[in-house]
Order: structure tokens, then C-alpha cells, then sequence
């Protein structure tokens, strides 16, 4: 990223987050959150973020492969330690070695069947979950780059309902992303969900449920301005109420 005027310090804090500015800003930008409350709240946010889309790639093994392999490893037996023995000792060290090598390969021959008896049920299970980790992943490159990118822009909002709001547009990527901290619950069949404005048409532009960063659907290329609303599950074709926010996008 080239270098920002004290007066573009704020437009830093994804970046400062994700760890892509070079050495010089990065310094500089450490000296500016110092005094800057506002910049720190953002740092949290993105970094928080971050973590949240992060861990959503990752995947828990289920529960009865756990239970399996625990099981499977009670029951292998383990070698004797590799010890010198002297005398009559050594026949009996070499007999107890013999007949542990047979005991521990049938053992891992056991969980190994057990393993396969699960083959089936994984595959189906993994492939849904490897389907989830892709589409995760992509959603935190995407959100990433834009953050990242050179000629990412920043303006901030506030809700009507108290939520402070951050828009990050990236002109090269045509894509744009959206952070909320504070925002509410909403109550029970109902959703916040995202505007772009074309020229005075709202056109939808993906839901946000809780505090967190989303990228925005649709093309924010000509987008003039980023709208929430708190709409019925499952969103709607247009805003059905008043907006909780109306944002310009920087030109």
C-alpha cells in the first residue's frame, strides 16, 4: 500500500488488522491509535472478524468417530520400553517383545476396521462439510482482499438504533463490505437486510444478523449509497420499513 497523509490515517484500520500495511505505516498507524478511540473500536471490530471468519473454515470431527478412536486406543497395547537385560532376563525381555508386536498390530487392525465401518457415513458428512469450509473460505478472501486492497475507500455510519457502521469499497474488485458493532438482536422473524442504491432503486444486497462484517451481493460499481433495513425472515424485494441507515458511498 503507498503511504496516507495524516488526514487518511483512519481509512487504515481493516488494513492495520489484517496485517497489510508495510513496516513504515504499520508504525505509524500503531502511533495514531494511541489517541484515536475511533480507530481502536475498528481495529476490534475487524480483527474480531477476522478470527469469526477464520474459525468458520475450520470443521469438528463428529462425535462417534471420537468415541471410536478413543475406544480404539484403550485397547492397544503398548511395547515394553527398549531396556539392556543381562542374564535370563534378556530371553524374557525378547519373549514379552515377541508377543507384543503381534497384540499392538492386531489392536491397530481393529481400529482400522472400525475406521472403515464409518468410511460411508464420513463421506457423505465430509463432503457437506468440505462444501461449507470452501464457501468459508472464499467469503474470507474475498472480504480480506477487499480490505486489503490499495485503493480501498472507508465512510462510517451510525444506525438508528445505535450501531456503528463501516463500508469498505474497493473500485478495482467492484465489491464493497459492510461492518456493524452494537447492532441489536433483531427480534424473532425478522432480519436486518442490506442496500445498494442505484439512482434511487434499492436493490438487495445480502443480510447481516448480529455484529460482523459481510460483503455486500450485487454491484456496488454504480452504487451511490448502502442501506439497512430491518425486514421478515427471508428478506424482502424492497425496503417494507423506515431505514435504520443511509450511507453515500464515496465517489
Amino acid at each position: 500500500m503507498t503511504r496516507q497523509h495524516h488526514s487518511d490515517l483512519h481509512a487504515l484500520t481493516a488494513a492495520y488488522a489484517l496485517h497489510a500495511l508495510d513496516p513504515v505505516e504499520r508504525d505509524g498507524f500503531a502511533t495514531h491509535l494511541t489517541h484515536c478511540e475511533d480507530c481502536r473500536r475498528e481495529v476490534s471490530g475487524f480483527e474480531a472478524t477476522a478470527a469469526r471468519l477464520a474459525a468458520s473454515v475450520g470443521r469438528t470431527p463428529p462425535e462417534p468417530l471420537k468415541r471410536r478412536t478413543l475406544a480404539a486406543v484403550e485397547g492397544v497395547r503398548q511395547l515394553p520400553p527398549h531396556v539392556r537385560a543381562v542374564g535370563p532376563t534378556a530371553g524374557l525381555t525378547r519373549s514379552v517383545r515377541r508377543r507384543a508386536v503381534p497384540l499392538a498390530l492386531a489392536a491397530s487392525l481393529a481400529a482400522a476396521a472400525s475406521f472403515a465401518g464409518l468410511a460411508a457415513w464420513q463421506h457423505v458428512q465430509n463432503e457437506d462439510a468440505r462444501q461449507q469450509a470452501r464457501q468459508a473460505q472464499e467469503r474470507l478472501e474475498a472480504v480480506s482482499g477487499v480490505l486489503a486492497a490499495p485503493d480501498a475507500r472507508t465512510v462510517h455510519g451510525r444506525t438508528t438504533n445505535g450501531a456503528v457502521t463501516t463500508v469498505v469499497s474497493s473500485g478495482r474488485q467492484n465489491r464493497a463490505v459492510f461492518t456493524a458493532t452494537g447492532l441489536p438482536v433483531p427480534a424473532e422473524g425478522h432480519t436486518y437486510q442490506l442496500w445498494l442504491d442505484h439512482e434511487g432503486t434499492m436493490r438487495p444486497a445480502g443480510f447481516i444478523d448480529a455484529d460482523g462484517t459481510v460483503l455486500l451481493d450485487g454491484d456496488p460499481a454504480d452504487a451511490t449509497g448502502v442501506g439497512l433495513t430491518l425486514e421478515p425472515a427471508g428478506g424482502s424485494v424492497r425496503p417494507t420499513t423506515r431505514p435504520l441507515l443511509l450511507l453515500a458511498l464515496p465517489a
